[in-house]
């Protein structure tokens, strides 16, 4: 993907000694939702999967998080400056066992409704998975400051972590992810499925 910000370094701080906390929460609080939609811009049902995740965002703005990841068959370039896919997109995809696009994973939790004994379910699956995972209490609280230096491309993102609760694993590990919106392209079925997506030009919005 060809960013409109260039990233040369990102920097990460994790804070986990007791009294240095100095914006992440130390209250109790429920997990929150990373969605990660497996998509593509060839894909005709993709813009709908689109709209129901951001549907599920707009109903929980402060605790879902979406991460379109452009994948598969469907996400192959239609010229120049269209491919939006990623270093870790197949990697992620295969992890997830997707059996059809547009697909996803919700906290790359198993649920019942899985396909294929992977994490990725179907898109109508997804706000009942998210509202599982809402009503489950966090044993962790994660925090997050960003800034970006224009003059110098640097982008620092500060991470904070406090724990309320026991942990039932021996270790822990942070990915942080770094996504864009309002990226102009195409999209097969935009139009019919995520309208409001659609831009006067007649390309495509996407996001994150």
């Amino acid at each position: 993907m060809k960013n409109n910000l260039l990233i040369v370094l990102l920097t990460i701080f994790c804070v986990f000694t007791i009294n240095a906390q100095t914006f992440v929460s130390t209250q109790p609080e429920n997990k929150n939702v990373i969605l990660e939609e497996f998509t593509g811009i060839g894909c005709v049902f993709c813009p709908d999967g689109h709209r129901i995740a951001q549907d599920l965002h707009n109903a929980n703005p402060n605790d879902v998080f979406l991460i379109n990841i452009h994948t598969g068959s469907y996400a192959s370039p239609q010229g120049p400056g269209t491919d939006f896919r990623t270093t870790f997109g197949s990697a992620i995809d295969a992890q997830a066992n997707v059996g059809g696009y547009p697909a996803g994973t919700v906290n790359r939790h198993q649920f019942s409704m899985n396909q294929n004994g992977g994490t990725a379910m179907s898109r109508g699956d997804w706000t009942s998975a998210a509202n599982q995972i809402l009503n489950l209490a966090s044993p962790v609280n994660v925090g997050v400051q960003a800034n970006v230096d224009m003059a110098t491309n640097v982008l620092t993102v500060d991470v904070e972590v406090y724990y309320t609760g026991a942990q039932t694993v021996t270790s822990n590990k942070l990915n942080v992810a770094v996504v864009q919106n309002n990226i102009e392209g195409p999209q097969t079925g935009g139009s019919q499925y995520n309208p409001s997506a659609i831009l006067a030009n007649g390309n495509y919005n996407h996001q994150h």
